[in-house]
């Protein structure tokens, strides 16, 4: 019974759940299972919490906990995953930091208490980057997260535990954050589906940053129906984040079966010549996106113009690493990883005039990207600028026979969107020549969830590839730069 279980969707747990069919700790038990058979070779959870989950499942099935059940994003018990800079009240949470190695909160960050009002089951921290910064998942308290795929290669950051565990069959739904692409690259590289959410949708609630648009939470699941599911148990108002707004009166899974299709839709490879792009994915990319024209679509070469704007997001997210990061360098300096102080440098090196552009320039952007939008119901890119590279790296070292000048360089195909201020999509179609899987972004306009979930969804149903899902781990080598 555990693999039928564990090969379920989200939505079809959840109905049996309903139905009374199979209940929260059957899946906690096959969850359980196939979390002992793939973890040696992934990495992707790295702390469980088991008994505290079978508590919360005891207390649905005697009919306690239940006052969202009627509510749109109902889980009825279904297990997730939450990634590790995110608290859980009584569940070690490290954010990826030796700082942090023993921690555990008293209570759960805003999110979580969502997530479990809405019939969610907390049975794991998904692994990270040090404080969810970097393109690879590592950190020097729980090591490497490989990806199910090929553990030779890395399954992305920051949000790659999540992704892995998905993949793998782990979990059903992942819980996730996105600054340049944390949910979508991971799902890229993993091949399942990773949803950042416009700013405000869902709360970010203790957030330091909570005036910045950058940073959002959002969901991660094997297909698009699962992650418009897992987006209703998130979004809303929350007093604790001033950015927040109420969810839609049509819940995002009602407007994924209602099928609003895209009439015309912009393919770019790169942003215009602004986000180096390997050959091969970019082909890939494009094959794929011009199957939008059997959903009825026209589909275009476009792009808005992005100006200097990966020069405006370093700074601008230098200044979040400023926020969140100066005090605690200072007062650990030899406790953080090198990417988090260098961009914390940057951060307090930028002038008030430097950042003064930077605003300006993401305002001219935004104004360009709206009027875009104008003409174009959709935008699709890559998903990511190169499949997923050697597990032991930090970020590849060329891309496209261009070598990067950091680690930031291989994330401007998904941190262009982040500066858009707009929902994307990243969603599986296809394999390069050694089996890596690559993705689409699906960019959408501003507040756009619901018609970028549906046409995600069909796209989805063309490919077919969410029927491949979920997959053993399995071992391989690195392919040839």
């Amino acid at each position: 019974m555990t693999d039928e279980l564990i090969r379920m969707t989200a939505r079809e747990a959840v109905r049996r759940l309903r139905a009374k069919e199979i209940t929260p700790l059957d899946l906690i038990d096959a969850a359980e299972k196939r979390i002992a058979v793939c973890e040696g070779a992934l990495n992707a959870l790295p702390t469980l919490c088991l008994d505290r989950a079978r508590d919360h499942a005891r207390a649905l099935m005697r009919g306690e906990r239940r006052e969202a059940e009627d509510e749109a994003g109902w889980l009825a018990g279904l297990p997730v995953a939450i990634k590790d800079l995110t608290d859980v009240a009584g569940v070690r949470t490290t954010y990826g930091s030796p700082i942090f190695k023993d921690h555990v909160p008293t209570a759960s960050h805003p999110l979580v208490e969502r997530i479990e009002r809405k019939g969610g089951i907390v049975i794991a921290k998904s692994n990270t980057p040090e404080f969810g910064s970097g393109g690879s998942t590592f950190n020097e308290v729980f090591g490497r997260t490989t990806n199910p795929w090929n553990t030779a290669l890395t399954c992305g950051g920051s949000t790659g535990g999540g992704a892995a565990s998905l993949a793998a069959g782990e979990v059903w739904l992942a819980h996730g954050s996105d600054h340049a692409g944390s949910l979508r690259r991971p799902a890229t590289y993993c091949s399942v589906v990773g949803l950042r959410p416009s700013p405000g949708r869902v709360t970010r609630g203790t957030s330091n940053n909570l005036y910045a648009p950058l940073s959002v939470q959002g969901p991660m699941a094997r297909n698009v129906p699962d992650v418009a599911l897992f987006l209703d148990s998130m979004a809303g108002f929350c007093p604790r984040d001033p950015l927040t707004f109420d969810a839609p009166t049509q819940s995002f899974s009602d407007a994924v079966s209602a099928r609003r299709l895209p009439r015309r839709v912009a393919w770019s490879a790169d942003f215009g010549g602004a986000a180096p792009m390997d050959s091969e994915t970019r082909a890939i990319c494009a094959k794929a996106a011009q199957r939008f024209t059997e959903l009825g679509a026209a589909v275009e070469e476009a792009t808005p113009d992005v100006g200097q704007i990966a020069d405006a997001f370093m700074v601008l997210r230098a200044q979040s690493y400023v926020v969140d990061r100066e005090l605690q360098i200072a007062q650990y300096p030899d406790k953080f990883k090198q990417d988090i102080v260098w961009n914390t440098k940057l951060g307090l090196e930028a002038t008030p005039s430097r950042i003064g552009w930077a605003e300006r320039e993401r305002a001219a952007f935004y104004r360009r990207v709206a009027a875009f939008f104008e003409t174009y119901d959709l935008l699709i890119t890559p998903g990511a600028s190169t499949p997923a590279f050697d597990v032991t790296r930090r970020m590849p070292e060329k891309i496209d026979g261009k070598k990067l000048e950091h680690y930031l360089g291989g994330s401007l195909i998904t941190a262009i969107p982040t500066l858009m201020g707009v929902p994307s999509l990243a969603v599986p179609c296809g394999f390069d020549q050694y089996g890596r899987p690559v993705g689409l972004q699906i960019v959408a306009p501003p507040r756009g969830e619901a018609a970028l979930l549906s046409a995600g969804a069909a796209f989805e149903e063309l490919m077919g590839l969410d029927k491949l899902l979920p997959i053993d781990p399995r071992a391989g080598t690195v392919p040839p730069a």
